[in-house]
């Protein structure tokens, strides 16, 4: 991770945690890549670029507070996950996709 100047390790720890996003040129979506700390957006943005994109090889980049993401806890994935197990329908097996429609 960079640091801004005048900034110690201590201090950097102090900011908020951002996690990262990158879309790569030959992806159609985004993939967590990692997380750092930044005084605010606009800085996550730019330290984000500077060390997950080293080599050009991102079109997009997404960043957002750690503190605004809510997840399952594990052992809830029973009761989020078993009921589309018998909704087979909701899954597209049973359908032939023509070549010219690409990426679905």
């Amino acid at each position: 991770m960079t640091s801004a100047p005048h900034t110690t390790p201590a201090a950097l720890k102090e900011w908020p945690l951002w996690e990262v996003f990158v879309r790569s040129k030959q992806g159609l979506e985004h993939k967590h890549c990692g997380s750092l700390h930044a005084a605010d957006a606009q800085q996550a943005l730019q330290m984000a670029r500077d060390v997950y994109t080293r080599r050009q090889e991102g079109v997009s980049i997404w960043v957002l507070p750690s503190a605004s993401i809510t997840a399952s806890a594990p052992e809830d994935k029973d009761a989020l996950f078993e009921p589309a197990a018998d909704k087979i329908y909701r899954h597209p097996t049973f359908y032939q996709i023509p070549e010219e429609v690409g990426h679905m």
